[in-house]
């Protein structure tokens, strides 16, 4: 995790406690790289969390303890998730938009971290602007986690490799291949994750779609070190052997005005049927959803008995809730 140095308060301290001026380490989870070491603690932690509560055992790690919840583009997945993850652990998560809170608009994140800092244990936000999100974190006391930007998508990553490892009993040594666009959030952190955890991994995308550099490169650099496979290619029978296929929407928010030339650009890369029996006979279909059905995967694909994208966005849920405890605990 990034870890700042900031001085905090704890709950029920007076301003002569000699307790006060203890240094506090605070963490931010901006990228999936910030818990590159602990991803597995995690997920072992979401699964466990998982079956405690389905056990009926209560959950109460985060007892008086609140998230801000700030949302510049709206989710359901997201929102429901980290609620519910709250009041589950005991705590209490407040929900704000764009209308209540306008970072680098009526305020600066500068003044908006700060403040938040003396109401919250926490900061999840959702952002339009990567800017505001490390602006945030920076002036922040308390941690900050991404609940995504255009870059990267860590929560995601954290509840699908969890689904995975439900379900290949494993991690490691598996191969994952991406069909769609490279150049997105999801796919940088599939790419990031994948390698942190030991995947080999391969994203199919035409050409002009693939990662960023950054991306690439951070990638390879953990790859190499491990000894696996980073594939970068425009076909799609590269899905053979494959343990897990992934997709996502081809026309994310910040491509709306683009989705006529992207529907073009993206035909024959649609997870069909046929695509996914060129991969392994046990190999597993994950899409974060929304699903836009007949463009990255056909409702065949996507509600067949290889599709664990229910599974995967309840996940949602239990991977926040051991990361939220990792945090605050």
């Amino acid at each position: 995790m990034r870890i700042k140095n900031n001085f905090g308060m704890k709950k029920g301290l007076n301003n002569n406690h000699p307790y006060l001026n203890i240094l506090i380490m605070r963490k931010d989870v901006l990228s999936i790289l910030d818990v590159e070491d602990e991803i597995e603690d995690i997920i072992n932690l979401g699964i466990k969390l998982k079956r405690d509560f389905k056990e009926g055992k209560k959950l109460n790690y985060l007892r008086e303890k609140t998230l801000a919840m700030i949302f510049e583009r709206e989710s359901t997945r997201t929102r429901v998730s980290f609620e519910v993850a709250m009041t589950l652990l005991g705590g209490h998560a407040i929900y704000l938009n764009r209308r209540d809170i306008k970072i680098g608009e009526r305020e600066s994140a500068e003044d908006t971290a700060q403040v938040l800092s003396r109401y919250v244990d926490a900061i999840m936000y959702r952002s339009l602007n990567k800017r505001n999100l490390y602006d945030l974190a920076e002036h922040a006391a308390v941690p900050v986690i991404n609940g995504l930007d255009e870059d990267e998508h860590p929560c995601q990553i954290l509840a699908d490799l969890m689904s995975i490892k439900e379900k290949k009993g494993r991690l490691d040594g598996l191969k994952f291949v991406f069909i769609g666009d490279g150049d997105d959030n999801l796919t940088h952190s599939y790419l990031l994750g994948c390698v942190a955890v030991g995947m080999n991994i391969c994203i199919v995308s035409p050409k002009k779609y693939w990662p960023k550099k950054y991306f690439i490169e951070k990638t390879l650099d953990i790859a190499n070190k491990k000894n696996l496979d980073v594939i970068l290619t425009e076909d799609v029978n590269a899905v053979k052997e494959a343990d897990v296929i992934a997709t996502d929407t081809w026309v994310s928010l910040w491509y709306e005005n683009e989705r006529e030339r992207r529907i073009r650009d993206f035909h024959g890369y649609t997870v069909t049927t046929e695509v996914m029996n060129l991969a392994k006979k046990d190999a597993i279909f994950l899409h974060c959803m929304p699903v836009h059905y007949g463009e990255e995967a056909t409702r065949e694909v996507v509600h067949g008995p290889q599709s664990i994208i229910i599974d995967e966005a309840e996940n949602r849920l239990w991977a926040e809730m051991a990361l939220l405890i990792k945090l605050l605990r």
